[in-house]
């Protein structure tokens, strides 16, 4: 399919595919998108020193760049494993125009941005120290055949149930549910009532947060223990 380059309102830029009508972020601000649910709604509110996450799918590369832009503020004494799976991978050229590195005051940045996109696939490299990046090359609904630790945080950043409703119905949130730990996170930009209800029913508490510009509201879900 065919995509084009497009700026959104807080000057970062988004990739745009024309046969779905669809950005793969918010048109209202890709970056504050990325931060407002996956940081500020996800990494900020795990205080484990070691966190396993789980990211659905990599993209562009940006959730995992506001990861590490937040993991080099703190005193970098805990360790993060980070899992994510892409069917269909960014070509260099988009890499490069998107330019993300840019948006960031920590210029080593630019180098990480680099080695995540040219990084062998299904192979985990440790991208700095204390810092794991493993990328699958896979579809979503291959997820129950990974070998993953148990998982503390899942970014839920599938592309909107309009275009790709199977991605938010219960076989695959079961398949996420399965590799997550009981009191792990997964947040997702998302609010819809049929995507709370199938994790309530997979024994998630759900809890409706304000959403990022141009959102009402996105959730939080957190795993409970079994019963």
């Amino acid at each position: 399919m065919r995509r084009e380059i497009r700026t959104t309102s807080d000057g970062s830029k988004t990739l745009y595919i024309n046969e779905l009508n669809e950005n793969y972020h918010s048109h209202h601000g890709a970056l504050q998108e990325a931060r407002h649910v996956f940081i500020n709604n996800g990494l900020k509110l795990v205080n484990n020193c070691e966190i396993n996450i789980l990211e659905l799918g990599f993209g562009t590369g940006l959730n995992v760049l506001v990861t590490i832009d937040e993991f080099l503020k703190t005193d970098k004494n805990h360790v993060i494993q980070y899992f994510t799976i892409e069917k269909y991978p960014v070509n260099k050229d988009e890499i490069l125009e998107l330019a993300y590195d840019s948006f960031f005051d920590e210029a080593i940045i630019k180098e990480y941005n680099k080695k995540l996109h040219q990084c062998e696939w299904n192979k985990t490299i440790e991208l700095f120290p204390n810092f794991f990046f493993t990328k699958y090359h896979s579809d979503f609904f291959e997820l129950r055949d990974l070998k993953l630790p148990s998982i503390d945080l899942v970014y839920y950043d599938c592309f909107g149930a309009r275009v790709q409703p199977d991605l938010w119905e219960k076989p695959l949130f079961q398949m996420v549910s399965e590799k997550m730990k009981s009191g792990g996170l997964l947040t997702t930009y998302s609010s819809k009532g049929s995507v709370r209800r199938i994790l309530e029913e997979l024994n998630f508490k759900v809890e409706k947060k304000a959403g990022p510009p141009g959102k009402r509201e996105m959730i939080n879900a957190i795993k409970l223990p079994e019963v």
